[in-house]
């Protein structure tokens, strides 16, 4: 067996993962210098079956996991690998980057999306989110405008020069999505939809992968390892929340996985505090827990008139907040060296990669 330890770890933490081996009577072999895979070796004893193995080392400070072999290690593991830095226009998340994705949760009027566009990007988004389709729990709910909604957000994007963040529900519809978005967004109840991750793995465009409401780390890293295993390797990760037995807030922001995933994977991961919140009076502070855990950037749900809004409006907050929430980011990105791209920083927006031909006449 292996321990995977954290690219992080210090001389406290290592020097606990070494008194845990002797105590259970092991021998730790680094595969190479300065490598964070360390081979367990007995001590003239059988190795201990796996269940105590893992359970004395995965609760250490430091280590990632325990692995059967080295080549269980998966392509979303830090180890020997620098922080994957994702760019989508002028936003770039990872390596010290943050930026905000903001907008509303659909796209409802040309004209108001539009509007929407500009005042975000005055007052500090990068990216501009809007579904096109979207996938809800009652069928009776605005589904979304469909291609309708498509057209909307290229138009915006050619007036305002914002990337587009939207979403994919069917693999049949990934075509007509990349001639508009320039970050495909997999959402929540789509996490586990091997199908449509296997498609998007083959891909010339960023993907923001969701975590599910009800998914385990492992099973939102096991998510990500679709996309990457088809070749994709730009993965911005989103923690929005899980499933509680508490109704305050709509869903749980985790913001211990948001550490653990700056910890254990490459991959930079942002937080989503709308669908945390599922309320706007507490987008904002449920924001701020996001970034100080150490999220690489916001994506944030703003309406001019959220009791209008056609979708989610209860949890969408207005210009002034958002302004606010983004200055609120820029601070705690400086107190740990980071620094967070706004609006000011907007650059000329590249044409679209073209579609890969498998794809094409998919639709």
């Amino acid at each position: 067996m292996f321990i995977h330890l954290q690219s992080t770890i210090d001389d406290a933490q290592r020097a606990g993962v070494e008194a845990a081996a002797r105590e259970l009577g092991v021998r730790l072999v680094a595969l190479e210098p300065g490598a964070q895979l360390l081979e367990i070796l007995s001590e003239g004893v059988p190795v201990p079956e796996r269940g105590p193995v893992v359970a004395a080392f995965t609760v250490l400070p430091g280590v990632v996991e325990v692995l059967d072999r080295p080549g269980d290690q998966p392509l979303w593991s830090s180890t020997h690998r620098a922080a994957t830095i994702v760019e989508v226009g002028g936003a770039m998340f990872g390596g010290g980057r943050a930026s905000v994705i903001a907008g509303p949760c659909a796209v409802e009027d040309g004209a108001e999306l539009l509007e929407i566009a500009r005042t975000v990007q005055r007052r500090g988004a990068t990216l501009l989110r809007g579904g096109a389709f979207k996938p809800r729990s009652s069928p009776y709910s605005f589904q979304g405008l469909g291609q309708r909604g498509l057209e909307h957000l290229k138009d915006v994007r050619e007036s305002t020069g914002l990337g587009i963040v939207t979403e994919v529900l069917d693999p049949r519809d990934i075509e007509s999505v990349l001639e508009v978005a320039d970050m495909v967004q997999v959402g929540a109840r789509n996490m586990a939809n091997s199908s449509l991750l296997k498609e998007l793995g083959t891909v010339d465009r960023p993907v923001l992968l969701k975590r599910g409401f009800g998914a385990t780390v492992d099973e939102f890293l096991s998510a990500a390892e679709y996309l990457l295993c088809g070749g994709n390797t730009r993965v911005v990760l989103c923690e929005r929340g899980i499933r509680s037995f508490d109704q305050v807030t709509r869903n749980l922001l985790d913001v211990g996985a948001i550490a653990h995933l700056r910890e254990a994977t490459h991959l930079p991961v942002i937080a989503d505090p709308s669908h945390a919140a599922g309320r706007s009076d507490l987008v904002r502070a449920i924001g701020r827990a996001g970034m100080a855990a150490g999220a690489d950037g916001l994506m944030v749900e703003v309406h001019l008139d959220p009791s209008a809004a056609l979708s989610d409006g209860q949890q969408a907050i207005g210009p002034d907040e958002f302004e606010a929430l983004v200055a609120d980011a820029g601070v705690l990105c400086e107190l740990d060296g980071r620094t967070l791209l706004t609006g000011d920083h907007q650059v000329p927006h590249p044409s679209l990669p073209n579609i890969p031909t498998h794809l094409r006449g998919t639709a």
